[in-house]
């Protein structure tokens, strides 16, 4: 649990740290309006239930910060589990990636990814994936969003007692809709990592959820989270999935 604890307030002093404002250019001696484009987090607090490599109950935390500006995206997640598995207590997961993206037009932007994966019920070591590429928004507007994401990259990861370290080409989808009057949505995402050189090894993970409001500044949120890992630890299942639910709060 003191993993999940560091990185959490780790990506809340990340937040606290870049935050920053914009202003317009003085004009005719008189300033002008100060614009503002803030981070926007949450912290939601909840538990989950697995299947594939163990049936467990699993307590979660999950800090997801982002932030826009006419040029600019962030975000930052910071993740994790704890709890019994298979009726074995003390195991863990923990996760976290942070992505920017530079935006070449409205639609069409460049980005970097890093991202980071502990899992002792999947018995993986640890995984880091660095990738980076270009994007386009097919859809973008203030209730719906659809991007998808495609460039080079690595992996460094340790699984059971193998290391393996290899180029991939990352395949990216996600979508969001923002239901108008009821603060509530729904969002989808979907990233495939082949091996370069061994196609035929290969990472999925993918996750569809929703979020409702029920009191100013929090909302109940559900998620189903799937990863598919074509080479596991020996002994292990190749697919996990995870059902999350808790409670959210923005601010």
């Amino acid at each position: 649990m003191k993993k999940l604890i560091t990185i959490i307030v780790a990506a809340a002093g990340i937040t606290a740290a870049s935050a920053e404002t914009s202003t317009n250019s003085i004009a005719a001696g008189v300033a002008a309006p100060e614009i503002k484009y803030p981070w926007k987090s949450s912290i939601t607090a909840g538990l989950s239930l697995t299947s594939g490599n163990s049936d467990s109950e699993l307590a979660t935390l999950k800090f997801v910060s982002d932030k826009k500006t006419p040029a600019d995206e962030y975000s930052l997640d910071a993740d994790g589990a704890y709890g019994k598995a298979n009726g074995v207590q003390n195991n863990d997961s923990v996760h976290g990636f942070g992505q920017w993206n530079h935006l070449f037009s409205e639609r069409m932007f460049g980005y970097l990814r890093l991202e980071g994966l502990h899992d002792d019920i999947a018995d993986l070591r640890y995984r880091a994936t660095l990738t980076g590429g270009v994007g386009y928004y097919f859809i973008k507007d203030k209730q719906t969003t659809l991007a998808g994401e495609v460039g080079p990259g690595v992996v460094v990861q340790r699984v059971g007692d193998s290391d393996n370290t290899f180029g991939t080409l990352r395949l990216a989808e996600r979508f969001e809709h923002k239901f108008t009057g009821n603060n509530a949505r729904v969002w989808q995402s979907v990233e495939i990592l082949p091996q370069v050189n061994k196609v035929s090894d290969f990472l999925v993970n993918a996750e569809i959820g929703a979020e409702a409001s029920i009191a100013k500044n929090l909302s109940l949120q559900v998620c189903l989270d799937d990863s598919y890992n074509s080479e596991p630890a020996g002994g292990y299942k190749r697919n996990d999935i995870k059902l999350v639910s808790g409670v959210t709060y923005k601010f």
